[in-house]
């Protein structure tokens, strides 16, 4: 079995894909995990939704897999070191979803300003224009430069941070923003867009160090996976009013169970993952995705990391500074 697919994809690109290999159809192994395992022994390439779980498991159960496909961009529920070890190249469609991504960001940055009021110098509780605010994007992810665009088009000012860029990158001048250190980032803006591309070190990243000096009346729209934030702080920020309201687009699981921090927060808004999913980003996604997967597919397997064949009676050559004492 060439090609496993287990999620959803549009009826072209599946049919562009079964001309070419002998493909399976198993939507329903998305809930049944040991199933899919045990599917998985012929397949060289499979495409998975987010709900399933790409580890260890997963790949000791699939000798043959030289690819993994997501249609979402996001890295998590997928052990990217084991894939790599495994010699499994994980396929995701990294800039399909950059528009809508950043149109959802511009559609919360305009709701939050306009629907949570602060008090003007008069007394009264207004609404704000997205024109007059200073944005700070955290992580320059694909979606940050469409953004950008769109932000200074209303003429709002954009500021921004990634701990993967240098201060001094010609990318912060060509997507026209203003590299700024995190810390002065909350303190200096009126509205905050957290777009970083989430993984494990990150966890917890955004706390009370840079929670607690928010800019007053500031609010905050979120694109990556809710881990980034400590909970306990994002909640004190929000009850305590330094953040006046918050749109997490995705939450993780139990993260508003009694008991926790984001337990009865009022001023805080959830959709389920939604930034992303339009008709169009999801075909341009499906199409990244389908032609990777056949590029690798007709490319010869790499040789395994570390390895090379060698006849019984070859002579390596350590060099002198390399033979072991």
């Amino acid at each position: 079995m060439d090609l496993m697919i287990v999620e959803p994809l549009d009826p072209d690109v599946v049919q562009w894909l079964e001309v070419r290999y002998r493909v399976q159809h198993a939507p329903e192994l998305a809930r049944e995990p040991l199933a899919l395992r045990r599917a998985l022994a012929p397949v060289r390439a499979i495409i998975v939704p987010p709900a399933v779980a790409v580890d260890q498991a997963l790949l000791r159960a699939a000798p043959q897999l030289r690819a993994v496909g997501r249609l979402s961009a996001g890295a998590e529920n997928v052990d990217v070191e084991a894939c790599a070890l495994a010699g499994v190249e994980v396929v995701r469609p990294t800039g399909a979803s950059a528009v809508a991504e950043a149109e959802f960001a511009i559609g919360a940055l305009l709701q939050l300003l306009r629907r949570v009021p602060v008090v003007n110098a008069e007394g009264l509780l207004v609404g704000r224009e997205l024109g007059s605010v200073r944005v700070g994007l955290v992580g320059m992810t694909p979606a940050a430069r469409p953004l950008a665009r769109l932000l200074a088009a209303f003429g709002a000012e954009v500021l921004g941070y990634d701990p993967a860029l240098h201060a001094f990158d010609p990318m912060w001048n060509e997507w026209g923003v203003r590299a700024m250190p995190m810390r002065e980032l909350f303190e200096q803006c009126d509205a905050v867009c957290v777009l970083l591309s989430y993984f494990t070190r990150y966890r917890g990243l955004i706390g009370e160090r840079f929670l607690a000096g928010s800019k007053p009346d500031q609010v905050l729209v979120s694109l990556t996976h809710s881990d980034v934030f400590d909970e306990a702080a994002l909640a004190d920020a929000l009850d305590s009013g330094r953040i006046v309201a918050a749109w997490l687009d995705g939450l993780a699981p139990g993260a508003l169970d009694p008991g926790r921090p984001l337990y009865g927060v009022r001023n805080l808004q959830l959709t389920p993952r939604v930034a992303a999913t339009t008709r169009e980003s999801r075909l341009r996604c499906a199409w990244a995705v389908a032609r990777r997967i056949d590029e690798i597919l007709q490319s010869p397997p790499p040789p395994r990391a570390g390895f090379r064949s060698t006849a019984p009676a070859d002579v390596v050559d350590l060099g002198d500074d390399q033979v072991p004492g």
